[in-house]
């Protein structure tokens, strides 16, 4: 069966028309953002509504509240029925903030992202973000953003432990692993395995809170670690590297794989999880290569890799026996410390 993308995906460029369709996209996104701007989907909460009557309840127009409810119904976030309005299962849930499936931090983040996008062009220009990419404290950045995390990850990081394999290991290190939701997915898989988050003390924060309410939260420690700036203490059978190779160059990505090879046991593993590239031309997935401008707008060195560059770091930084894993999401690489 083939893989289905999380993703739209829009045909190549090949008249204006296409460009015409490319280039519209965004009018999307900006229904939905204005639309969690108003909080229009906590206002309908379980009832139905008239437009009318939701105008009045979100302080806005009667003409401007018609035409976004018709189109958030055109987009399937909400249903029409009768003259009223209702929320999907998805807006009723995850983008309604008093559900307790709500995903506010995540929510947010998007929210963000539009401001940074509208900077791109000066960033192509000078390769460096531009613009205030922060909203608070560092702390309360990087805590927004390790909930963030948590909200996106918490139903692939399940998928993707179904298809790892840690028969035999009892001890596991999630380098730069924020709320530790990938981890908790691991331990929950594999009952004898004892999971460890490295990260900085916000993100910690967010990792206790969030192993507070899982089962298998007890068997999660805490270190506080800067992984760039930091030797990895302790010895691990595995090291689990997710969504971290993108923030950096090569030349920084050798030396963090390095260090994590050192932190390993005999023959112990590393698991990488990242936005690869896949296609011989560095083109697909398109994600992927959006995903390289987010960083180019976020970051100062950041971008997206081949998975074939990503497994000559490995050889390089002393891995052996470098293979890929196949999942149900992206595929994984792992390599073997000797």
């Amino acid at each position: 069966m083939k893989k289905q993308s999380p993703w739209i995906e829009i045909p190549a460029v090949r008249t204006f028309e296409h460009l015409r369709a490319a280039v519209s996209g965004y009018t999307y996104s900006r229904i939905i953002l204005t639309s969690l701007e108003l909080d229009i989907f906590s206002v309908i909460g379980k009832e139905s509504w008239t437009s009318s009557r939701l105008a009045r309840a979100m302080d806005a127009s009667e003409r401007g509240t018609n035409i976004l409810c018709r189109n958030l119904a055109s987009l399937g976030l909400l249903s029409f029925q009768n003259g009223r309005y209702k929320n999907s299962p998805l807006s009723a849930t995850s983008l309604n903030r008093k559900s307790p499936e709500y995903r506010g931090a995540y929510l947010s983040l998007l929210q963000k992202h539009w401001n940074e996008w509208s900077q791109l062009t000066a960033s192509v220009k000078s390769g460096k973000p531009h613009g205030d990419n922060e909203s608070g404290s560092e702390e309360e950045d990087r805590r927004a953003f390790t909930w963030a995390m948590h909200h996106r990850s918490r139903d692939i990081a399940p998928l993707i432990a179904q298809h790892i394999d840690l028969r035999g290991a009892s001890t596991l290190l999630d380098v730069g692993g924020g709320p530790g939701t990938y981890t908790l997915a691991l331990l929950a898989k594999w009952p004898k395995l004892h999971g460890t988050v490295g990260d900085r003390p916000a993100a910690l924060q967010v990792a206790r809170a969030v192993a507070r309410k899982h089962p298998s939260g007890k068997r999660l420690s805490y270190l506080e670690l800067d992984f760039m700036e930091e030797k990895i203490p302790g010895n691990y059978d595995v090291v689990f590297l997710s969504n971290v190779v993108h923030i950096y160059d090569p030349n920084e990505n050798i030396t963090l794989l390095k260090k994590i090879k050192a932190a390993l046991n005999p023959n112990g593993r590393i698991i990488i999880q990242d936005f690869f590239l896949w296609d011989k031309k560095g083109l697909r997935p398109i994600e992927t290569n959006l995903f390289a401008a987010t960083m180019l707008l976020c970051s100062d060195t950041g971008n997206t890799y081949s998975a074939q560059e990503v497994k000559k770091w490995m050889t390089k930084a002393g891995f052996r026996n470098v293979s890929t894993i196949k999942t149900a999401r992206e595929p994984l690489l792992a390599g073997h410390s000797q």
